[in-house]
């Protein structure tokens, strides 16, 4: 049994393919999408496949990537990244400023659902313009779908999900005072505006105000994020409420778009212009609270199985350190106080894993420590050791001064943990497909590697080698997807820069075997 085991774990791609063309698998797609995976896991693992430069495009505007797509020119040029080098997928006509796409969601269509249009059942971009026009585009063509004009009195501006590929949020800007009204001493009650929709079929959930007269002064922000609305405040709180109670106790009245409505003595059809979306839940008190911290910074995390949080205390000398405490009864869990002592001009980051397994990844410059939320006796969890993925460098230099007599002096000093001489973790991706961990890191002379590392044991695999330079005075984004990597670059006066590098065999050291 044991050597049996061992033999099926350690199958050989070609006999994975030809079982596969004998149809040795089942009989759906799920086994044999997931054995294509496994398959080409396999392939990226191995010491004969690298990954090579194929294609460079620089920008004036910020660069996007999502799901194989690369998108120029606030969303207008839309490339592949699925081939061998990127296609132009789509090109949308020339926008003005004032209706360019401000922020944008790709939606996939969901499996095993049945939906009224033929064209709901095809990935489409979810896209905000600076006119307050909703838009739903053809993912592989930018044909338009659908349209919803949303308010003349609200700026909208950010699209964010509540349920990825459920819900979705948009979120208006914070409107000010003029300065003479200021001056006066006015308060503005309307803080901002939120807009909830059901992505497929695009469906209206409500749009409601947050206002300083329910929520209080303080109120600085305020999210919608997997059926919470968060509200946070200028003093370090965080207040949760619950979205479904708040939509049942404050909707005025249920809208869909399209129909005829009649709204403060006014008729038009909604989500067309100039009509657009009246404002159909008012909150008039505050709700019933469900939960509430004083972190620093407002930063504010839930994960972990059971649920968890993850804040620093509201307090300036606590900066660094990081408390994970249960959301049942706010019990600080045992071993919960993380803190990643480096001296480093960036600071650590923690967040949980997001491959669901209620994980918490928390990374430094030279090392990277996975964590487990762990169930033990009683009502207190605890948080234990996963794995470490630590850089090779050395902590001390030594340094050597000749005084004026020829005397040698040997100092030793101890360097920034994220010197640029030194090696330093930059950015962490989890490719879910692949079950990886693609981690950025910089060396000497301006170098970067990325290092893939098994998602379940942080053993590493391989370093794959960039070929361009990493300057660490520009800000960088990576993206690892299949046999993909994309690195966009930020250049000083708005230069971007997209490299894209595809997965490649050099079979050199096997022909010279042969």
């Amino acid at each position: 049994m044991g050597p049996t085991l061992h033999r099926r774990k350690k199958r050989s791609v070609c006999r994975s393919l030809s079982s596969r063309s004998m149809g040795m698998f089942k009989n759906d797609a799920g086994t044999l999408y997931r054995e294509n995976l496994t398959i080409l896991r396999r392939l990226v693992c191995q010491d004969t496949t690298t990954f090579r430069k194929v294609w460079t495009k620089q920008s004036k505007s910020p660069i996007g990537y999502e799901k194989g797509r690369i998108y120029f020119e606030n969303y207008r040029c839309c490339y592949s990244s699925v081939a061998l080098k990127p296609e132009l997928l789509y090109q949308l006509p020339k926008r003005s400023k004032l209706e360019k796409i401000e922020d944008a969601l790709l939606c996939e269509c969901p499996l095993g659902e049945t939906l009224p249009r033929s064209s709901d059942h095809k990935p489409c971009l979810l896209a905000l313009t600076a006119d307050n026009w909703l838009y739903r585009l053809s993912a592989k063509t930018g044909t338009l779908l659908e349209s919803v004009y949303l308010s003349s009195q609200y700026k909208f501006r950010y699209l964010e999900w509540d349920v990825p590929q459920e819900t979705m949020v948009l979120k208006s800007v914070q409107k000010k005072l003029e300065p003479m009204t200021r001056h006066a001493g006015v308060l503005q009650a309307a803080l901002l505006c939120l807009a909830v929709f059901r992505v497929l079929p695009l469906t209206l959930l409500g749009m409601l105000e947050i206002n300083k007269t329910v929520f209080g002064k303080s109120v600085v922000d305020a999210t919608i994020s997997h059926g919470l609305l968060i509200v946070t405040h200028s003093m370090g709180l965080v207040r949760l409420y619950s979205l479904e109670h708040i939509t049942e106790q404050f909707m005025l009245k249920k809208l869909v778009l399209g129909e005829k409505s009649e709204w403060n003595g006014t008729t038009g059809l909604v989500g067309e212009a100039p009509f657009g979306i009246p404002l159909n839940i008012q909150i008039k008190d505050c709700p019933p609270l469900l939960f509430e911290v004083s972190c620093l910074e407002n930063a504010f995390q839930i994960g972990g199985f059971p649920y968890h949080y993850i804040i620093t205390p509201n307090q300036r000398r606590q900066k660094g350190s990081y408390h994970v405490c249960s959301l049942k009864d706010n019990t600080l869990a045992k071993n919960g106080v993380q803190f990643m002592e480096c001296c480093s001009l960036e600071s650590d980051w923690i967040y949980f894993h997001p491959d669901d397994s209620g994980r918490i990844v928390h990374v430094g410059p030279n090392q990277i420590n996975v964590l487990k939320v762990k169930e033990a006796q009683g009502s207190q969890c605890h948080v234990a050791q996963d794995f470490i993925i630590a850089a090779k460098r050395e902590d001390t230099v030594n340094a050597v001064t000749v005084t004026a007599s020829g005397r040698v002096v040997k100092k030793r000093f101890k360097q920034l943990d994220d010197d640029p001489d030194q090696k330093t973790f930059r950015i962490v991706e989890y490719e879910d497909e692949l079950e990886l961990l693609a981690v950025t890191q910089t060396e000497t002379e301006g170098k970067a590697l990325i290092g893939l590392y098994d998602n379940q044991t942080g053993a590493v695999i391989k370093d794959i080698a960039l070929e361009e330079s990493w300057d660490v005075t520009y800000s960088h984004d990576m993206f690892f997807e299949r046999d993909t990597i994309v690195h966009i670059e930020q250049e000083p006066k708005n230069n971007f820069n997209c490299y894209v590098y595809k997965m490649t065999r050099d079979t050199t050291d096997e022909k010279e075997q042969q």
